[in-house]
């Protein structure tokens, strides 16, 4: 392994529209920590929104705490190799320097009665990699530390860098189809086919629905949802999309709509498109409030909302499972590699998203 610089290139988020690549001291490695030289680290859909100022990463009275805490490195979509380990993690961890490993994208409290009960992805103190200072820096820089209260999983060394890098989308999309619950009969719409979007209908596929269908506006992600698996692909500004489900289903709707885009209009059409009785599963970050009359839940459809948070208890060891395995195919939706240097590039592209689907940056 090479000699550990005193210092290190990383991105620094200070404030909306305010992200900074520049020097910083090489963190210090103790006891019960491990220093990692990051492989990879990719852009989330969130990481652009925090960047734009979202209230849901800044806050606006109403969602508080809010998310982040700068000045911080951003960033939860990463992996590494052990540049460095304690004495106290090596044993702890089982693992050496040069060993392939990523960390979950929370920092449990190990405390609270979340985490006292197993379920520790939804910690009351919620520190999550790429937003909170310190405890919590993310992954785009050139090393990260991983502490004593993360969850460390090794990574298979034969994995290609790309699937590695979206071990923790495929974490979260695992998370969102165990709480749909996807049964045989079911009719399951996937609302977004961005990257967790197209993991997420990989994942429905092995569940095997009656039906399994994409929502998207770009054809680019539709193509590919079908070279995936999808029965049927829709584009919501080319036809309706809630008339369409229904005549494939005698007028009366889905069984399960998982919503992935964070748009207001995602939220509108799926609540239209189920049928009495069946599940609407949200994952999204949304940009702005989504208001609707909540009598279509309760006193029209009788409808089961479940929300779906990170990765859950069993996602990334899955995750790595499934990618290893090449149960899920990840080669065509990371399109685009950047250098960290390049990360401003690299944002725009994501944002953008004419021809992309993952971004990552490469130390």
């Amino acid at each position: 392994m090479e000699k550990i610089p005193s210092t290190m290139k990383a991105l620094v988020c200070y404030g909306p529209h305010d992200y900074r690549y520049e020097e910083r001291p090489m963190y210090e490695a103790g006891e019960e920590d491990i220093l990692i030289k990051v492989e990879a680290c990719g852009i989330c859909a969130g990481d652009i929104k925090s960047f734009q100022g979202a209230a849901m990463f800044w806050g606006d009275g109403k969602l508080l705490p809010r998310w982040n805490d700068p000045p911080v490195v951003p960033g939860h979509e990463f992996v590494g190799t052990v540049a460095a380990i304690g004495e106290k993690a090596k044993k702890r961890r089982g693992l050496k320097v040069g060993d392939r490993a990523i960390a979950e994208q929370i920092v449990p409290c190990g405390r609270c009665r979340f985490c006292l009960t197993g379920e520790w992805w939804m910690c009351e103190e919620a520190h999550i990699h790429g937003h909170q200072k310190g405890v919590a820096d993310g992954g785009m820089a050139e090393y990260m530390l991983y502490g004593p209260n993360d969850i460390v999983h090794k990574v298979p060394e034969e994995l290609p860098i790309e699937a590695a890098a979206m071990i923790e989308p495929v974490s979260c999309s695992v998370h969102t189809i165990e709480r749909a619950g996807i049964e045989l009969q079911d009719v399951v719409v996937i609302a977004g086919l961005g990257p967790i979007g197209l993991c997420k209908l990989q994942l429905a596929k092995l569940k095997s629905p009656r039906l399994l269908i994409g929502l998207d506006i770009k054809e680019n992600r539709l193509q590919l949802a079908k070279e995936l698996g999808a029965d049927f692909v829709f584009n919501p500004l080319k036809c309706n999309v809630v008339e369409e489900i229904k005549k494939l289903t005698d007028g009366y709707g889905c069984d399960v709509y998982i919503h992935n885009s964070g748009s207001p209009e995602g939220v509108y059409q799926g609540l239209d498109m189920l049928r009495k009785k069946r599940k609407f599963v949200e994952f999204s970050v949304f940009s702005k409030e989504t208001s609707l009359d909540w009598s279509v839940i309760g006193d029209r459809k009788e409808l089961t909302i479940y929300g779906s948070h990170i990765s859950g208890q069993n996602g990334y060891s899955l995750a790595i499972d499934l990618l290893n395995k090449q149960k899920i195919k990840v080669d065509k939706i990371v399109t685009h590699k950047f250098r960290l240097s390049e990360w401003e590039k690299a944002f725009n592209t994501a944002k953008e998203a004419k021809d992309s689907l993952k971004v990552i940056l490469i130390p």
